[in-house]
């Protein structure tokens, strides 16, 4: 079974230097039946102005990823971790039993374009955590990366939870499959581009929920870039 959720539905918030879309319920937008799917509570696909950004504010209980696209946001933690997370980054914070942080845009002239995800965790209570890695182009042309896993398979950035999620960059008529192992279900979000994904046309910013399925195969029909979580 495919459940679209398409980009057009998604909540919508625009505070000027700010244009953020909400595919499950997050801040002000709540949508009963878009509480998220399986164990993935937030995407967030978020465009910030030059020199702008989220100032300090706290988190518990929650693994959050950070997936740039465009531009580079500035991080600072409580933990002393500052970094700039640039395209083909991911940053994983685990905030656990409380961590502060602030995003900004890097820069003072380009806008930054990213995708905030949130994950719960195995459990509460956690040690918060900071842990961040590339991922070339290269190592995602054609093919499913695998860029977060419990244990940090792989080499992938490491999860608390039972959640492994890829990325894929695919050139138009590239396709990647993936096998689902039963009782593992499947969200695709659709980055950039556009793919067939069955019967379904996905295009940016469309997303979609998997379940009862053996495998699915993502056929790129533009120039696409993929996320897809495989959740138990």
């Amino acid at each position: 079974m495919i459940r679209v959720r398409r980009s057009e539905d998604r909540g919508h918030a625009q505070h000027g230097w700010l244009d953020s879309h909400h595919t499950f319920s997050f801040a002000d937008y709540h949508e009963p039946a878009q509480m998220g799917f399986r164990a993935l509570r937030v995407i967030n696909e978020d465009r910030v102005a030059p020199g702008e950004g989220f100032p300090t504010h706290s988190h518990r209980d929650m693994e959050i990823l950070s997936y740039v696209l465009e531009g580079g946001l500035q991080h600072q933690d409580s933990l002393g971790t500052g970094s700039v997370i640039r395209p083909g980054d991911v940053q994983r914070m685990s905030a656990g039993t409380g961590v502060a942080h602030s995003e900004f845009n890097a820069s003072r002239t380009e806008p930054v374009h990213f995708l905030q995800i949130w994950i719960l965790p195995e459990r509460r209570g956690l040690a918060p955590g900071y842990e961040q890695k590339h991922f070339s182009e290269e190592s995602r042309k054609g093919q499913l990366r695998l860029i977060a896993s419990p244990g940090g398979e792989a080499n992938s950035v490491s999860i608390h939870q039972d959640v492994r999620l890829y990325s894929a960059l695919l050139d138009p008529g590239e396709s990647v499959a993936h096998a689902l192992a039963p009782g593992r279900h499947a969200w695709v979000q659709v980055a950039r581009g556009k793919v067939r994904l069955g019967e379904q046309t996905l295009s940016a910013g469309d997303g979609a929920a998997i379940s009862d399925e053996r495998a699915l195969t993502l056929t790129a029909e533009a120039p696409s870039e993929v996320l897809l979580f495989d959740l138990g």
